[in-house]
């Protein structure tokens, strides 16, 4: 399993216990919102993911475009799919977007060459 998706996860999945952990309804109840929000609807989770995608991406927040690439993988969104969804954020977001999506892209490659980790 590649290094970067490794530490992401670990620090991910340690640091969500330890939140979650404390005694914080409003804490509590806005993950499990969060988590509710990508649930199979009218609209399917696959469609969702890729719509948390796009709003990271212009967004800029590189966790969360690690989480919702992850996710997508999960889900069988393919590259050309991944691609397409790039494209939308870049058309929404600009250029600023450019350094985000590289870290997307390196990430993508690095799950196609070691795969995704037991525990994403």
């Amino acid at each position: 399993m590649g290094e970067r998706l490794d530490a992401f996860e670990s620090f991910r999945s340690e640091m969500n216990e330890r939140i979650l952990s404390e005694d914080n309804l409003v804490v509590r109840r806005f993950f499990n919102l969060d988590g509710r929000a990508y649930e199979e609807g009218a609209l399917g989770a696959r469609t969702k993911e890729m719509l948390g995608l796009v709003a990271s991406l212009v967004l800029r927040c590189d966790d969360c475009v690690s989480y919702h690439v992850i996710q997508c993988v999960k889900l069988g969104v393919d590259r050309r799919e991944l691609f397409e969804v790039f494209a939308v954020a870049l058309v929404v977001g600009g250029s600023i977007t450019i350094p985000h999506l590289r870290r997307a892209v390196a990430l993508l490659d690095e799950i196609e060459r070691d795969g995704l980790p037991e525990r994403a």
